[in-house]
């Protein structure tokens, strides 16, 4: 049987759907802090048992039978998140899992200059130490966080952040399909090449397709770090989480996550979704 964890994520839930237009549902099992928010997973005949990262003993029951176990990775960053995944690292080898798949990040690197990429880089390490056979998909950056940035941009024309650089953005989508067919065909082991889209685009032209799609003139202007760090605390983010996502102006315009590799598209056997297909679709979905 193979466990999903996280399935009431969009990432879980969407490589769930995926994985039973592959395999029968009583082939797949989730492992959810919450079963009333997949219940219809449950009656599609999914396996649904309460699992959290943070009780082993729950995962023991939840990963029961486990022939491969994808472990999400968690929200959020920091000792407490590594922690985690290595207890979910340690119930799926109790319970006999043969392969444990893991969704890291093609910019995992203990030296990241954004936080969760070192977590990814250490919880690499406690699947290489576990001893069990895994596979740790490096996906590429979600695309949502372009989304994120973009924000009100078309209405207002401007798009103020502190400068960036070139990111191979992925979506949910295709990757949930890269998951569902690693698991599926048994593809992959080890560390994956980055899991990538088919170009690499700064902030900058982010704004210039959305401009041209929405027909409404963009701006794209620089605010310093400091800048940038202050207004997010101001609107009541906590300090370590602003300097978390600051992390990722800094770390893009070292070029971590400006790689591109063909692996996501010869595992599709098409191309993923671009930066172009899916601010249509968004910009569309708004107007």
């Amino acid at each position: 049987m193979i466990i999903v964890t996280g399935a009431s994520g969009q990432l879980g839930r969407m490589t769930v759907e995926k994985l039973l237009e592959r395999m029968p549902a009583e082939q797949i099992g989730v492992s959810v802090r919450n079963p009333q928010k997949v219940l219809e997973l449950q009656g599609k005949g999914v396996r649904v048992r309460q699992g959290d990262f943070n009780d082993s003993d729950s995962l023991a029951y939840a990963f029961e039978g486990a022939t491969q176990v994808l472990i999400i990775s968690a929200d959020g960053f920091g000792e407490a998140i590594v922690q985690s995944h290595r207890t979910a690292i340690e119930a799926a080898k109790k319970a006999g899992a043969n392969r444990i798949v893991y969704t890291s990040h093609m910019g995992s690197s203990p030296s990241s200059l954004f936080a969760p990429m070192k977590d990814h880089a250490a919880t690499e390490d406690a699947l290489q130490a576990s001893g069990v056979p895994f596979v740790a998909l490096r996906n590429g950056f979600y695309m949502a966080s372009a989304l994120m940035f973009l924000g009100d941009a078309i209405s207002t024309g401007v798009l103020a952040a502190p400068e960036d650089g070139p990111v191979s953005w992925t979506t949910h989508t295709d990757l949930a399909e890269a998951a569902a067919i690693a698991l599926s065909e048994q593809r992959f082991e080890g560390l994956t090449p980055g899991l990538t889209g088919t170009e690499a685009i700064d902030l900058t032209g982010v704004a210039a397709i959305a401009s041209e799609l929405s027909g409404r003139p963009i701006q794209r202007v620089f605010v310093s770090d400091d800048q940038y760090r202050d207004t997010l605390v101001s609107h009541g983010v906590p300090e370590a989480q602003a300097n978390m996502l600051l992390g990722i102006f800094r770390a893009s315009r070292e070029g971590e996550f400006a790689h591109i590799d063909p692996t996501l598209t010869n595992l599709l056997h098409r191309s993923p979704l671009s930066v172009h297909d899916i601010l249509k679709a968004s910009i569309a979905a708004k107007m």
